[in-house]
């Protein structure tokens, strides 16, 4: 009998399972879907079978994540694809928060476990949700590889001198606090990605990852490795995002609590879902703040200069500690879709040899292209990310590589 090759992939959000079944023999989607509003009597899971493109959807209240979960096996039956298949070979679990401890993809047992729960106070958000959907992942298929694949390990490559904050080295041990960085399994498939589409090795090439979502990170990547990222202990850090506010001066939250009267609570909300470009201009989707600069919306255009602002510091502090830039790449659902975004982020950068083609920039896309003037000296590029895709390659390798294969 032959080796099973398929790999089920979980992302379980604090409200939300998202989910892909994928064959690792060419890494194709068998099925993907989404449950939401878990808890909610307005839940939802939508099941797409990829194959025929068939799509079935399911609303009413799911109560909590072992209910979602059962349900979205439930779905995969119906297609012949279950978690009872013998064709299932792991499954591959998005953790947000490894800390310093995880700085690859493991296989989970009740220390792994155990560590990630240490790691709830600097992830409150989203390392529950993720032990949830693993407990309840073993409780369903409890003789199968279950791989955690961690936000925080591609940037565990960073020195020292990126990853620490300047204060007293002891506190910061003591309260873990460091620079960690997110979207890492995105920006480790991008930057590879990158290196395929200029025709060279990852190890060939340094790149500036431009991750664009609601939320939102730069990296830099030197040979494969990142060696900073915008992100830190938590995501607050760094670029203007959709909700957040990314960098700020901390004395804020002291003029905050003392002037303003705004308690930690009030305060943790204010910065991570009533600033960035919500609090800006009320509106946190970018084609909806594009419209209305279009208009002539000042609030709006003040919003989309201060992102841009941001996201070019951000491009020449990282050319800066690269030295040498061979591509900026832009991903996510802001990067991948939005052309004023890109053509304003390196506006005026042609000293540093970037530039963009306007009529290449303008074409939509599903692949990974340049946009860049042939004569560029650093090439810019728009590449999808996969986020499921790493985690089910880095699965699938992990369990080849240990013998786990059931």
């Amino acid at each position: 009998m032959s080796s099973p090759t398929r790999v089920l992939v979980l992302n379980s959000g604090s409200s939300s399972v998202k989910y892909q079944l994928l064959d690792m023999r060419d890494g194709s989607r068998l099925a993907v879907g989404l449950v939401e509003r878990i808890g909610e009597q307005t839940s939802r899971l939508r099941h797409t079978l990829v194959a025929d493109g068939g799509t079935r959807e399911q609303n009413g209240p799911i109560a909590d994540h072992e209910a979602a979960l059962k349900a979205v096996a439930e779905e995969l039956s119906r297609d012949g694809l279950g978690l009872e298949s013998p064709e299932l070979a792991a499954i591959g679990h998005r953790v947000v928060h490894g800390g310093m401890f995880f700085t690859e993809p493991t296989l989970i047992d009740d220390s792994v476990l155990t560590e990630i729960e240490r790691l709830i106070p600097v992830a409150p958000l989203h390392n529950p949700a993720n032990l949830t959907g693993i407990r309840t992942a073993q409780a369903l298929r409890p003789d199968l590889p279950q791989v955690a694949v961690f936000d925080t390990a591609f940037h565990t490559t960073m020195p020292e001198s990126a990853a620490r904050y300047a204060i007293d080295p002891k506190i910061a041990d003591r309260y873990r606090i460091r620079r960690y960085g997110f979207h890492g399994t995105s920006h480790a498939y991008v930057s590879r990605e990158t290196a395929r589409l200029l025709g060279k090795e990852p190890a060939e090439v340094n790149v500036i990852v431009l991750h664009l979502g609601n939320g939102a990170s730069a990296s830099a990547v030197e040979g494969g490795r990142c060696v900073d990222t915008s992100m830190g202990l938590t995501p607050l850090e760094g670029l203007v995002m959709g909700t957040r506010s990314g960098d700020l001066d901390p004395a804020v939250i002291f003029h905050l609590e003392r002037v303003g009267g705004m308690s930690t609570d009030e305060i943790d909300t204010f910065l991570n879902k009533r600033s960035g470009l919500f609090g800006l201009c009320g509106d946190n989707d970018m084609r909806e703040i594009r419209r209305r600069v279009d208009e002539g919306d000042e609030r709006a255009r003040l919003a989309f200069d201060i992102y841009i602002h941001r996201l070019k510091k951000y491009i020449g502090a990282y050319y800066a500690v690269l030295g040498r830039v061979d591509a900026v790449a832009f991903t996510a659902g802001v990067g991948e879709n939005a052309a004023p975004v890109r053509e304003a982020a390196v506006a005026g950068l042609e000293g540093l040899g970037l530039a963009v083609n306007p009529e290449l920039n303008a074409v939509r896309g599903d692949g990974a292209r340049l946009i860049s003037p042939a004569s560029a000296r650093v090439a810019v590029a728009v590449v999808p990310t996969d986020e499921e895709m790493e985690i089910a390659t880095q699965t699938y390798a992990l369990v080849i590589g240990s013998g786990n294969l059931t």
